[in-house]
């Protein structure tokens, strides 16, 4: 077993790439942050804001990356994409 070779910085990127790829197939959807929120549990749009932009160091958890799945009918992986959006919002095939 070797040592994780992930440093915050990467990590970072990671996360803004998630918040990238949820809002792209949100919005590919037609699907408003607030509409998106209240689906998943929160009671304002806040938490998917700030995750979707990566501000305040804030990224979605894997109960949040789950339920945007299951709210937005694609498959979870769709998030962990890196530059190579699927062009039709992520749709389960």
């Amino acid at each position: 077993m070797k040592n994780c070779t992930i440093d915050d910085m990467q990590m970072s990127t990671i996360y803004k790439q998630i918040g990238q790829n949820v809002k792209s197939i949100r919005k590919a959807k037609n699907i408003s942050q607030l509409a998106l929120a209240l689906a998943i549990g929160h009671k304002a749009v806040g938490t998917v804001s700030m995750a979707e932009l990566g501000i305040n160091n804030k990224h979605f958890n894997i109960e949040h990356l789950v339920k945007i799945a299951d709210v937005l009918e694609v498959d979870v992986c769709e998030f962990f994409k890196y530059g190579e959006m699927a062009e039709d919002g992520g749709a389960k095939t």
